[in-house]
């Protein structure tokens, strides 16, 4: 069969720069070749010539950080900026057992998201799972929808015992860490050895708020306080002194490479951005979340200019108003005025598509 060309006034390759009046072939449902149409057409002599006029043909986009299975809880995304980080998580746990029974709610709320997603030209999309309910999901997308289960547990005895469920896990079953002040060592070690032995990618929360990076540094604050009255904390913790970070506690652990998606990556330091570029590391801003808990804005400027190319993410409907792709690009603009468009949109394909080991497709 001699497959279709799509023509387009404009091509927006992305990794490439852009080509006037260009053609992409389309062989079985793949991309065979790209460039300027009429080359395209001398190589494909009798394929259908598909016209869109007025249009920019473009990669689709990448969300690299979602929890689709907390789509049923967006009124905690309609209300003001809690008063920490912690005590939003406080509410997020409270809400989330009130509505725990109901998962065909669950499902329903995570299918009409990602319907949503899919609308506005998601192709691959990134969720965090605890439940693994989402995987169900996938049937109905015609992009690819990576699942991660996410295991928790900071305690000695509870990251053992996560650690023996995780011996059960299928090798097709992505798993990660929660967060550095949610997830033993010990216990992101492992997950993160399995990780690298089936060639999947670590996504972790890593520095969303100041909370996170004082428990870390001191082990105090609000985050200890909030362990300390749910049972979650014991003397196991050793926290880094003032020298640290999120990113260097990843390091100093030895949770960092090409594969590691550190996700949020607000509060992060000078040294580290370079600990991330040296480590081949990939980044995920979520600024609607960012925004709506008031955590801060991240360093995109400092991240690019040692050659980062975060990607970006929705996050839930539990921390944001809206789950759009092409929002969180607006947003962006708005908080990084001095950062190109191109390279936003850039960020929303080409470095999603990294971040989740999908480039070279």
């Amino acid at each position: 069969h001699a497959g279709t060309i799509r023509r387009a006034p404009w091509l927006l390759p992305v990794s490439s720069p852009p080509i006037a009046d260009g053609g992409i072939a389309v062989q079985a449902g793949i991309i065979a070749a790209v460039g300027p149409f009429r080359e395209v057409l001398r190589s494909w002599p009798g394929a259908q010539v598909v016209d869109h006029p007025d249009c920019v043909l473009l990669p689709s986009l990448i969300n690299a950080h979602a929890h689709l299975e907390l789509s049923h809880l967006s009124q905690l995304g309609q209300q003001p900026a809690p008063p920490s980080f912690p005590a939003w998580i406080e509410g997020l746990l409270a809400a989330r057992s009130q509505a725990a029974a109901d998962e065909a709610a669950i499902l329903q709320a995570a299918r009409q998201v990602l319907a949503a997603q899919q609308a506005e030209g998601v192709i691959a999309l990134a969720d965090i799972s605890n439940s693994g309910l989402t995987s169900q999901l996938a049937v109905d997308y015609s992009g690819r929808l990576l699942v991660f289960k996410e295991y928790l547990g900071l305690r000695e005895d509870s990251a053992a015992a996560a650690l023996l469920r995780l011996q059960q896990e299928s090798d097709e079953q992505p798993c990660t860490g929660h967060a550095p002040y949610s997830t033993h060592p010990a216990l992101l070690r492992g997950l993160k050895a399995r990780a690298n032995r089936l060639g999947h990618v670590f996504p972790i929360h890593t520095a969303e708020s100041m909370a996170e990076i004082e428990l870390l540094c001191s082990g105090s604050g609000p985050f200890r306080a909030f362990l300390e009255e749910r049972k979650l904390w014991d003397r196991s913790f050793l926290p880094m002194g003032d020298k640290g970070g999120a990113v260097r506690w990843l390091h100093q652990h030895g949770l960092l490479d090409s594969r590691t998606l550190c996700v949020h990556c607000v509060h992060i330091y000078k040294g580290e951005i370079a600990l991330l570029a040296a480590s081949g590391a990939k980044v995920c801003l979520c600024p609607g979340s960012n925004r709506s808990l008031g955590v801060g804005k991240p360093p995109l400027a400092s991240l690019l200019r040692h050659g980062l190319l975060p990607a970006i993410g929705t996050d839930s409907l539990a921390s944001n108003p809206a789950l759009s792709v092409w929002r969180e690009i607006r947003l962006l603009a708005e908080e990084h005025p001095s950062v190109p468009p191109e390279t936003l949109l850039a960020m929303a394909t080409l470095g999603g598509a990294a971040a989740l080991g999908l480039d070279k497709r």
